[in-house]
């Protein structure tokens, strides 16, 4: 088996192997259960894509879900990234203990979030093999179908179920019977979240990057159902012996967590409100998709959806963050007190901000509507445009940037309904202005370049929110698609001759200068980090161990490296 699984075993694979090899080898004695349930869903997810991707399994989940054309399934990196990224922070914050306060709760609060995020994976793993199960024979030798799926998924099922239940009863502060139930429901909303986006965004993102989207955000709005219910008092999740409800959370994180909710609550409250709306305006005789998609487009849906923005950021959410985080003042209300608390510094660099932004998004849209320019390349000056925006401010006004980062993510999901659903007056020219800077991972259902970006480089830094002994952590991002995926592909396309594969477009060039770019950007942070106080503890051959891994995998992966990219090397950083 191990002979074929090499056989198996192309460039992409090649380096997440590495990459969950180095954080699982990384791990004190402490963690070697979670290594070992994270080597066993690395395994799993190898087993899975190979089968997935093979001649005859392929058609049958594309008839089912219609991926991003021209990307492989990349269902091993979707797997594995999340999990790597929660057990490298465990590795990170283990080294803390003796010297941390809160260590011990932070540390249970997070290996709780492990375990649900590597069960929400292995829960997708096990939905896809039961899918394959019913492929058709396939001409690969290593093709799992029948009754082989079913005896490979209980192989790496059984051991990682035990492994889960050793973890559980392990720890005293938890109680095993509501968190394995907790585990299981993690699992379930996992999967059918992953099915409901790849049937509502069809040709929008493979199974990898659904996967990794489905499974964050089951994890971050779990975290909030469960605070919710643990307020409410329902059933035994709220004990407060169950530390991964009662977690501590800070001020900016518990205003950006209530108002993203409020804003993925915005569709289901105004398509709720509309149907009610066309009900009566119809009589009810003549509701159809038709009728309803004209109606998106009207004055009177526009009012709808606008009036269903404000009762919902200004009303519910200040509603649900007083009664269940305790948050005894309004949002809007806070932020403004926090802004002017620093208003010299923090003005400033809103003016800062703002100036940049009307600046490069003026030239760029002029130039790629009347340049001959690749698209690709104008694409690249908005990260060397989020490097100018973010390092100052990341340097000098860390929480401010994470606020920032917070309310840009807010105004990207607004501005995205309403081109989306073409709100009046906004929605046509909102999707004109998107469309040129658009490639071929973006569709006319969903834009995610911009989003990629902005989490890309926000991700890092908020993960390193607490306690952080590795300053360029938060910088993973910025580095990693500001400075090093820019480099790759200029360098790469005005000089690369020797590329990676016959099908890709990427260079070893490119690779090469993208690897040099982030290197040589460090050794100028470094000593910027350690005038401003911070006791530097990254030692440079694990720089540079980080560094290569993540620039050869941006190299060979067919996914979305604005969205894994990060992850990786903030993973890698943190060890």
């Amino acid at each position: 088996m191990a002979g074929a699984l090499l056989e198996h075993v192309n460039g992409e694979r090649a380096v997440v192997l590495v990459f969950v090899s180095l954080v699982a080898f990384s791990v004190p004695l402490s963690l070697f259960l979670e290594a070992f349930a994270l080597s066993l869903l690395t395994v799993s997810a190898l087993l899975v894509e190979i089968s997935a991707e093979s001649s005859a399994a392929a058609p049958l989940l594309l008839r089912r879900f219609r991926t991003r054309p021209g990307a492989s399934s990349g269902i091993l990196l979707g797997a594995v990234t999340l999990p790597t990224v929660m057990l490298s922070r465990l590795i990170q914050l283990s080294r803390a203990l003796p010297r941390h306060d809160n260590g011990i709760e932070e540390l249970s609060y997070l290996g709780m979030q492990y375990w649900n995020v590597s069960t929400s994976c292995f829960a997708v793993l096990i939905f896809l093999r039961f899918l394959l199960q019913h492929s058709p024979t396939n001409a690969s030798s290593f093709c799992l179908r029948g009754c082989q799926a079913l005896v490979y998924s209980s192989v790496s099922a059984v051991p990682y179920l035990v492994t889960c239940y050793l973890a559980m009863k392990s720890n005293e502060n938890w109680i095993l019977r509501n968190n394995m139930l907790c585990l299981l429901c993690y699992g379930i909303a996992t999967v059918m979240f992953i099915q409901h986006i790849l049937r509502t965004f069809p040709s929008c993102a493979s199974f990898g990057e659904a996967l990794l989207v489905s499974s964050g955000l089951v994890l971050y709005f779990g975290d909030m159902l469960a605070r919710t219910i643990s307020k409410m008092d329902f059933l035994l999740l709220s004990s407060k012996r169950n530390v991964h409800v009662n977690g501590a959370r800070g001020e900016i994180a518990t205003v950006i967590q209530g108002v993203l909710l409020g804003l993925f609550l915005v569709p289901v409250f105004y398509k709720s409100i509309l149907r009610i709306w066309l009900y009566f305006t119809t009589l009810g005789k003549q509701r159809s998709q038709e009728v309803e998609e004209r109606s998106n487009r009207g004055i009177g849906s526009a009012i709808v959806f606008y009036a269903s923005l404000l009762v919902m950021l200004a009303i519910l959410v200040p509603a649900w963050m007083y009664f269940v985080q305790d948050f005894h003042m309004h949002p809007l209300l806070w932020v403004l007190n926090f802004v002017v608390t620093d208003p010299l510094k923090r003005i400033a660099l809103c003016m800062y901000w703002v100036s940049v932004i009307c600046v490069s998004v003026l030239r760029f849209y002029d130039i790629s509507k009347n340049s001959k320019t690749e698209r690709i390349l104008l694409r690249k000056y908005y990260h060397l445009v989020a490097v100018l925006m973010f390092v100052p401010a990341l340097l000098y006004q860390p929480a401010f940037l994470d606020l920032a980062f917070g309310a840009a993510l807010a105004v990207f999901l607004v501005l995205e309904m309403i081109r989306v659903w073409k709100i009046w007056p906004l929605g046509n020219l909102i999707h004109q202005f998107m469309n040129a800077f658009t490639d071929h991972r973006d569709s006319e259902i969903l834009i995610v370049s911009h989003f990629s970006l902005l989490l890309g480089c926000a991700l890092p830094k908020w993960m390193s929110s607490g306690f952080n002994d590795r300053p360029l952590a938060p910088f993973a991002g910025i580095l990693s698609l500001g400075i090093g995926d820019t480099m790759a592909s200029m360098v790469g396309h005005k000089y690369g001759v020797l590329r990676w594969s016959k099908t890709g477009k990427k260079t070893v060039e490119g690779t090469a200068a993208g690897i040099t770019s982030v290197l040589a950007a460090c050794s100028v942070l470094l000593p910027l980090l350690a005038s401003s106080g911070y006791i530097i503890s990254q030692h440079w051959a694990s720089l540079l161990i980080a560094v290569t891994v993540s620039g050869l995998l941006e190299a060979c992966t067919a996914q979305l490296d604005n969205a894994f990219i990060p992850l990786v090397f903030y993973s890698l950083l943190c060890l």
